[in-house]
């Protein structure tokens, strides 16, 4: 079964909306949801395989040692998983549920990726029911469906592209969606050894330049745009007061650029940067800050043996 609560429509006026307030901001922006069309999520799966981006394969052998344990911690009837995509990290989770979970519900704004995940899922569980929603996890969390003792997944490291108030607006609002006793679980990346971060956000064969700078293809495709795409070039660097990897695009020249889909012209000077994504890193102290301040009670951290990634079980207050 598959709720759509997100048309493409809906989401290419996200991104005229996005475009005008990013674009004319100073200094400029985008977020990094605009990353993922089809081209732009081929090109992530191709990161999450480079030798210099261990978030994925960290967070994977994380899990796998430690899905019992988590399991055993929540006890979910259902597993909702926000940002779910091709659901396979979680299926080291739906093994360990199997006895007290009868639903799960990956959410994404894919449909395409959803209904893949989804005849997987159902092939491997076939005692499970799986319901895709199709939504924006930032704004739609009252969409997530109600069916005995629930506990949300929310892997990957997504929740560091939210800046600080983004992310306690989001926290606080699965929070507000769930019942004292129901679950998080959190995958978040670690600060660590800028030598070790900044590699992992800028390969040495360019894979993860292509994604950035294919955040203005789906600009050129979806709005009438007209970046020279050859102008730009891809940064990555750490902040180490926000503690945050920033990527950008740098103009090679000065240049203007048209959108036709906003009636707009906007002008780039040699050199300036158009900020695409943030990463933020976490302390386990400061992720149990801002989880206690949303309403949770962490039960539980587990982190890798180098200390760049955790895990997290909280229970709503």
């Amino acid at each position: 079964m598959l709720n759509v609560y997100l048309t493409p429509e809906d989401l290419v006026d996200a991104l005229r909306v996005d475009a005008r307030a990013g674009l004319t901001a100073s200094p400029k922006w985008l977020s990094p949801k605009w990353f993922y069309d089809a081209r732009g999520s081929e090109l992530f799966e191709e990161i999450t395989q480079l030798p210099e981006y261990y978030p994925t394969r960290t967070e994977r052998a994380l899990l796998a040692d430690c899905a019992p344990a988590i399991a055993e911690l929540t006890r979910p009837e259902m597993l909702i998983e926000l940002g779910s995509g091709s659901s396979e990290k979680t299926r080291l989770l739906l093994d360990a549920m199997k006895g007290s979970l009868h639903t799960y519900v990956p959410q994404d704004v894919s449909v395409t990726a959803l209904e893949g995940a989804a005849r997987q899922i159902d092939a491997e569980f076939p005692d499970l029911d799986v319901v895709g929603v199709v939504s924006d996890f930032t704004g739609s969390l009252h969409h997530l469906p109600n069916g005995g003792k629930r506990a949300v997944a929310f892997l990957g490291g997504t929740l560091g592209n939210l800046i600080p108030a983004e992310r306690a607006e989001f926290l606080a609002g699965v929070a507000a969606v769930l019942d004292s006793g129901e679950s998080l679980i959190l995958g978040v990346g670690l600060v660590t050894d800028p030598a070790v971060l900044v590699p992992a956000y800028d390969d040495s064969v360019g894979v993860t330049a292509q994604f950035n700078l294919n955040v203005l293809s789906v600009l050129n495709k979806q709005l009438g745009a007209d970046f020279p795409i050859e102008a730009f070039r891809h940064v990555a660097l750490w902040d180490s007061e926000n503690q945050w990897i920033e990527m950008r695009l740098e103009a090679s020249r000065d240049l203007s650029v048209r959108i036709e889909d906003l009636d707009l012209e906007i002008t780039f000077a040699k050199g300036e940067q158009l900020r695409t994504e943030i990463s933020a890193k976490f302390t386990v102290d400061s992720i149990s800050a801002e989880l206690e301040a949303a309403g949770f009670a962490v039960q539980k951290v587990w982190t890798d043996d180098d200390q760049r990634f955790a895990l997290l079980c909280a229970d709503r207050v």
